[in-house]
């Protein structure tokens, strides 16, 4: 491993979060929850969306995030006590969506547990319909990614 949130695995993802496993995200069957995967998304995309200043203003409502779908591959069971890196970066971008990949690295392990994506759809929440990406947002989007 090359060090906290450095996996060699996330070296191109532009946003990299630790996240830790907690005792209570354990199920029945002795390991995470699945659903906890998605909130080690949530808090990635999250992490995104505030670096590219995409967050929904809920004072003044406009044009903000999404989501429309996601979904996760499991590929190694977590336990607690671990702590997992989480990468975050956006694969393809359109008008009025975005697709955005996650990969969530067990420390304990050194080994990748779960990979997922997202489709993430501009909305606007005044309108509450959906409306084109803003072209401060895809420019932040931009050189976010050419930063990897």
């Amino acid at each position: 491993m090359t060090g906290a949130t450095g996996h060699k695995t996330l070296e191109s993802f532009p946003i990299r979060i630790a996240e830790t496993v907690r005792f209570c995200d354990m199920d029945a069957y002795g390991h995470v929850n699945n659903a906890v995967y998605f909130r080690f998304f949530e808090s990635a995309r999250m992490a995104y969306l505030e670096k590219i200043d995409f967050c929904l203003d809920l004072a003044e409502p406009g044009a903000g995030p999404i989501l429309a779908e996601t979904r996760c591959r499991f590929r190694l069971p977590l336990t607690h006590p671990d702590t997992v890196d989480v990468g975050a970066r956006i694969t393809t971008l359109d008008r009025r969506w975005f697709e955005m990949e996650y990969c969530v690295v067990s420390r304990e392990h050194d080994r990748v547990a779960a990979e997922g994506d997202a489709r993430v759809v501009v909305y606007d929440y005044a309108a509450r319909r959906k409306c084109e990406l803003p072209s401060s947002v895809r420019l932040a989007i931009e050189a976010l990614e050419k930063s990897r």
